[in-house]
């Protein structure tokens, strides 16, 4: 049926009753919108990048999802607050990029080629293209002012330093380097020289550039008469 004006006529009685039901329940029946999946590995590594790149402090909750391409609530959902995904970030930087280090203490064999193998490979990593420059667990504490995460970092840079100087004491009771020798400040000075690679890379450094001074740092070395590292 139509009206004068030659539209159709609204059903009336038990059909509009139909009809509306029936419009009711498509409505009810709609598909909602299902959240966004992701791989979670991807967004991590998205994550520790623009952390790598610009330090916790300057990295905010808003910058992570965009670069993670994901809503505040997956980032929660998946990672926890920013603390807690920062904390997972330095984990997976310190088996992907960072153990370096590690590794050269346990397969070498002396404290003095454990160091040479580790600025010369501290060169490379923290100038390599694909990533940013730099150590994260160095650059990440700049102008932090969470004391959890700064006193996290800091407690990292420490038991790098605390692992090369017990490799230099095991070094001095074994022979290898001299009764004298200050282990303490040994270490402290690799750790200083590590760090200060790190801001060099930053500034724009090449790996050649660091490996010179890589070699002027190991000069200082100790010797004995019949051992060399």
């Amino acid at each position: 049926m139509v009206n004068e004006d030659g539209t159709a006529k609204a059903p009336k009685g038990p059909d509009a009753t139909s009809a509306t039901a029936a419009g009711a329940g498509k409505a009810r029946t709609r598909p909602r919108g299902r959240p966004r999946s992701f791989d979670r590995e991807t967004a991590l590594e998205k994550a520790l990048l623009a952390f790598w790149e610009h330090g916790y402090e300057a990295t905010s909750v808003s910058d992570l999802t965009r670069v993670m391409d994901i809503g505040a609530p997956s980032l929660y959902s998946a990672f926890g607050d920013k603390r807690s995904l920062f904390e997972e970030v330095v984990r997976v930087y310190g088996t992907r990029y960072g153990s370096f280090t590690e590794r050269a203490l346990a397969e070498e064999p002396t404290a003095r080629a454990a160091v040479e193998r580790a600025l010369r490979e501290a060169a490379t990593a923290y100038t390599e293209p694909g990533h940013p420059h730099g150590c994260l667990v160095v650059h990440a504490a700049a102008n932090c002012s969470n004391p959890e995460v700064e006193q996290s970092l800091r407690d990292r840079r420490n038991a790098n330093i605390a692992a090369f100087e017990s490799r230099i004491r095991a070094d001095v009771a074994a022979g290898v380097l001299p009764p004298a020798t200050d282990a303490a400040a040994l270490a402290r000075h690799t750790g200083a020289m590590i760090q200060g690679m790190s801001q060099q890379a930053r500034d724009g450094a090449s790996r050649e550039e660091l490996e010179a001074v890589a070699e002027i740092a190991l000069s200082i070395w100790p010797r004995t008469g019949t051992h060399t590292g």
